[in-house]
């Protein structure tokens, strides 16, 4: 074991790690600085291109929502004359310049002066355009109005419309643009990926070389040290059992006794009180407390060490506690067993008792089931414990737990084994199989 441990991997491994982790860290800081750099870009350019093209449809759609006006103002037939379109065409002006102000605010592509004065100045054209109609329209001119709307407003809306669609435009080249950046940097990025993956390839190759040689020599010390551990999981289980079995008198033996002398004494003195006095009530209640403390008590002794299983036999002891337990678990359970006599001594018996309480407690906790099969029987001088469920089998986790390490221990202690199966109905079915004396 001491030359084992001199020889041990801990050294060189660690330094294949350092040389990983270094590698790992050189092109994590790349890859995060290349990578932040693109967030950057792509808050700073794709969340404004988003922004800007939301303003231009904004103002497409007040566009659009004037150019419907004025197809309504021209139906000479309409109920309102052309002057109750004032307040619709302000309420238009004011989103409309609130739309033009902040889609200035986040254009992404360069416009030249002229541009940016153009639609300035077609916008301011367009409303004065609609002003003078608007006074026509007050002074009772309306035919001639509508001949403006005809002529210049309508035209003027066309061309605002036009310029509008071409800042989409414009806007949707500067995002493909944006995007052939990205790629960009994607690329760059995915080639020092591929060297990065290259070079820690190869470090993991040197460094599993490396553990497969030393777990040639650490797996035997592995396999005593997991002898070692069996046994004394083994004689720890049978000390507590031991401890159990002398709780278990005692409590049986001393306690017992000693709450039934309490409730004898209670009741003889009960006994002696007048009927209806207060005395004699508390007498009775006092009684009653000792008596359930007395059952507590034999319930503990019973759950540390089943005495019936030494006083009338491990089928007895079997028959007691199945007869019992679906109150204790709430599912119902079936008992199936052999006419054969059960030759099996107490040593044993106590182990198999365990592993059929282990058992039905997991079904009980983690199988999700409402029933439950126990099956005895003996042939081939062999015991055959089976307990099969209807719950959710060992896919869904039943058969896990420091629960089952026991009832494995326990197997191994009584020279068996035990097989956590799955049957072809669903749920999960626990087989224990020891031999007979």
């Amino acid at each position: 074991m001491n030359e084992t441990l001199t020889r041990s991997p801990t050294r060189p491994l660690l330094v294949g790690l350092i040389v990983t982790l270094a590698a790992v860290v050189a092109d994590s800081y790349y890859v995060i600085g290349q990578v932040a750099g693109l967030r950057v870009l792509q808050r700073d350019l794709a969340d404004r291109s988003r922004r800007d093209s939301l303003q231009l449809l904004r103002i497409q759609n007040d566009l659009n929502s004037v150019a419907l006006a004025m197809r309504d103002m021209l139906d000479s037939d309409g109920p309102y004359p052309l002057a109750a379109w004032s307040g619709q065409f302000d309420r238009v002006r004011l989103d409309l310049d609130d739309a033009l102000q902040r889609e200035a605010q986040t254009a992404v592509g360069e416009r030249t002066p002229e541009q940016a004065r153009y639609l300035a100045g077609s916008v301011r054209q367009f409303w004065d355009a609609a002003d003078r109609i608007f006074a026509l329209a007050r002074d009772g001119r309306e035919r001639e109005a509508r001949a403006q709307i005809r002529l210049s407003l309508q035209a003027r809306q066309a061309a605002l419309s036009t310029a509008v669609a071409r800042l989409l435009v414009e806007n949707n080249a500067s995002e493909e643009q944006m995007s052939l950046k990205v790629a960009d940097i994607y690329a760059r990025v995915q080639r020092q990926v591929y060297a990065f993956l290259a070079a820690t390839f190869a470090a993991i190759v040197l460094t599993s070389l490396y553990l497969i040689r030393s777990n040639r020599r650490l797996f035997a010390e592995m396999a005593s040290l997991a002898g070692q551990r069996r046994d004394l999981a083994q004689r720890l289980i049978a000390s507590r059992e031991a401890a159990y079995r002398e709780i278990s008198r005692e409590l049986h033996d001393q306690f017992g006794q000693m709450l039934t002398a309490i409730g004898s004494m209670i009741g003889r003195v009960e006994n002696r009180l007048p009927e209806g006095s207060p005395e004699k009530t508390d007498l009775r209640e006092t009684r009653e407390v000792a008596q359930t403390a007395l059952e507590n008590v034999r319930g503990l002794s019973q759950a540390l060490h089943p005495s019936i299983l030494e006083d009338a036999g491990f089928e007895a002891a079997l028959d007691s506690y199945l007869s019992t337990v679906e109150r204790q678990i709430g599912i119902a359970v079936t008992y199936e067993r052999s006419p054969t006599p059960i030759p099996i001594d107490d040593a044993a018996g106590i182990h198999v008792y365990r592993v059929l309480q282990e058992a039905l407690h997991n079904v009980a906790r983690h199988a999700n089931a409402n029933s439950a099969i126990v099956r005895v029987s003996v042939g081939d001088g062999r015991l055959t414990l089976e307990v099969e469920d209807n719950g959710k089998g060992i896919a869904g986790g039943g058969t896990r737990g420091i629960g089952t390490v026991a009832m494995r221990e326990r197997a191994e202690l009584v020279g068996g084994t035990i097989e956590f199966l799955e049957p072809p109905g669903g749920g999960t079915l626990v087989r224990l199989t020891v031999p007979c004396p």
